[in-house]
């Protein structure tokens, strides 16, 4: 068989441990046709065969992101992001800025503030004393907190309160007003809403469907704005990625796409189950999962939160917050309860992914896996657990016993990249340091692990997440918690699509599977480690299509 394309003179890095190494890679028909040495795959040529010469770059499989949200992301490509910026001049002067440039907008939202950006609890009056007389708002780097000012506040009619489910609060002030803080989705969605992008946060809010369902206009441009996504993702070399929240009209969106040739990555997408719902609900997951069930676009899960996040004291812990007596935050499903959806769930034949960063929230969830596996019996299931920030010594090991998979975010522990050491680790309190992100404490338990960055919650990029993972430097007290280099490439490829259940397409390079690659611009094995993520990606190739392509 002739090859489409041929990649060769490349330190090629397959993922595959029967063969790890190879020179070059011939592809054909969407897949991968060979590996082997330069000779052996130039032999694949033919008249019409498309040659790359990688100039000694280093060739992997296209990276698996294990944990973003592609829709949001894509939509907050546009928003004002201050990621960095600290005081209330620097705040303010890019919101004027983003003001004047952005007239018409019915409200001016701001990406990236970390806990401490204004050095004090920020509040309606900070942002009012910045722009009175427009909505404006401000989301929390991790996605868990929105400030918003009282113009905002107002026109979501959220000033005077709002009743919003457990874990969800629109904080009070004395003064019987909105403070302007408003903790986890329930609460600020009024104020997204403002903005127009109310039914592309329905995946994340509520596990809800647009009603009425979207015009083909309102589509199209819902669609514009998770292209905008897909395109910053293949510029990272990322050719498949599971989207931690979803709905129906996720999937329909990118169906929509694949049809119009504008899907550039696999895409799983679960159905998302909120703590009101009744089992019954997992009917939908059922359809879901039997309507989208091809080599590009799947559901096959169920994702859930536990808890929230630890810098607004809503991760569940096992004990109290240091400072705080008697506040330890609580699950977001009680723990029977939670045994009682995940053997549902599990009973059902579909995967479950729960976000759980407080070692409380991480308890419950290997609890209720465990029930799932005592009423079931052992299967397949890679059940999934995100984030693990914090865990108790005595589960760890359980993680290994259950095959639960760590789904990890190194860009995500203070210090190894863009968020701050403060607040978060006074909020983990001096004492529980060696407990927090233990990565290759996880993998020496035996617990599979995949990476990710959680866009938009950090930066996208593989290069950049790699350089986090490699670089961090571990806490007083605390012991080393790195993977090798090896390692880190494999949970952000082969062992993320393991975890996907995507194995049997993509993840390695291996004859037969997908035609996923990625080319970094440089000799990965040969940079310091602080200085990957200044690389760059020079091709992503997905299913045998160049989706990104940059000085090659």
């Amino acid at each position: 068989m002739t090859a489409d394309m041929i990649l060769t003179n490349a330190r090629v890095l397959t993922m595959d441990r029967a063969n790890p190494r190879a020179e070059a890679v011939a592809l054909a028909g969407g897949q991968i046709l060979a590996v082997g040495s330069g000779a052996e795959i130039a032999a694949l040529a033919g008249p019409a065969t498309q040659v790359i010469d990688a100039g000694g770059r280093t060739l992997l499989p296209g990276f698996v992101e294990s944990h973003l949200h592609l829709v949001l992301g894509g939509a907050e490509l546009a928003h004002l992001h201050i990621a960095g910026l600290h005081g209330f001049d620097a705040v303010r002067d890019a919101f004027l800025a983003f003001a004047t440039k952005h007239p018409d907008r019915a409200l001016l939202m701001a990406q990236g503030a970390d806990y401490g950006i204004l050095g004090r609890p920020m509040t309606r009056h900070d942002l009012d004393a910045m722009i009175a007389d427009r909505p404006i708002a401000v989301t929390s780097h991790d996605h868990h907190t929105v400030w918003a000012n009282t113009a905002a506040l107002t026109a979501a009619r959220l000033l005077q309160g709002r009743e919003t489910p457990h874990g969800h609060e629109v904080v009070m002030g004395a003064d019987g007003l909105a403070t302007g803080e408003l903790r986890e989705f329930e609460a600020f969605g009024p104020v997204i809403a403002l903005g127009g992008e109310a039914r592309l946060n329905l995946g994340i809010a509520t596990g809800a469907e647009p009603d009425p369902w979207p015009t083909a206009e309102e589509r199209a441009v819902d669609k514009d704005k998770v292209e905008l996504g897909l395109r910053h993702c293949a510029a990272h070399g990322i050719t498949s990625m599971v989207n931690m929240d979803g709905n129906r009209f996720t999937l329909e969106l990118l169906r929509e796409m694949q049809a119009e040739g504008r899907l550039t990555a696999r895409v799983k997408v679960p159905f998302h189950f909120k703590p009101h719902m009744d089992l019954a609900e997992l009917d939908r997951a059922d359809a879901m999962t039997r309507d989208f069930a091809d080599d590009w676009l799947r559901c096959g899960f169920v994702k859930m939160f536990m808890d929230g996040v630890v810098d607004s004291g809503t991760a569940f812990m096992l004990n109290d917050y240091p400072g705080m007596p008697g506040h330890t935050s609580d699950p977001l499903f009680a723990p029977e309860r939670f045994k009682e959806i995940a053997t549902e769930i599990d009973k059902r034949g579909l995967q479950i992914a729960v976000h759980a960063i407080g070692d409380g929230a991480v308890r419950t969830t290997i609890d209720g896996y465990e029930a799932a596996q005592q009423a079931n019996g052992t299967r397949d299931s890679r059940h999934r657990i995100e984030h693990i920030e914090l865990i108790d010594r005595a589960d760890i090991t359980r993680l290994g016993t259950l095959g639960i998979t760590a789904s990890l975010q190194p860009p995500h522990p203070p210090g190894a990249m863009d968020f701050p050491l403060q607040p978060t680790l006074d909020k983990i309190g001096k004492d529980r340091w060696a407990d927090a992100y233990l990565w290759r404490t996880l993998v020496e338990a035996g617990a599979p692990v995949a990476f990710a960055s959680d866009w938009p919650v950090t930066d996208v990029s593989v290069l950049r997440g790699l350089q986090a993972a490699l670089t961090r430097q571990p806490y007083a007290g605390a012991t080393d918690e790195r993977l090798s280099l090896m390692d880190s490439l494999y949970a952000y490829t082969a062992g993320g699509a393991w975890a996907a259940q995507l194995d049997d397409i993509t993840g390695r390079l291996v004859p037969g599977l997908a035609a996923d690659l990625v080319l970094i611009d440089g000799d990965l094995e040969a940079v310091a480690a602080e200085e990957i993520g200044a690389m760059s990606v020079a091709l992503t190739i997905c299913g045998g299509r160049i989706t990104h392509r940059a000085g090659i």
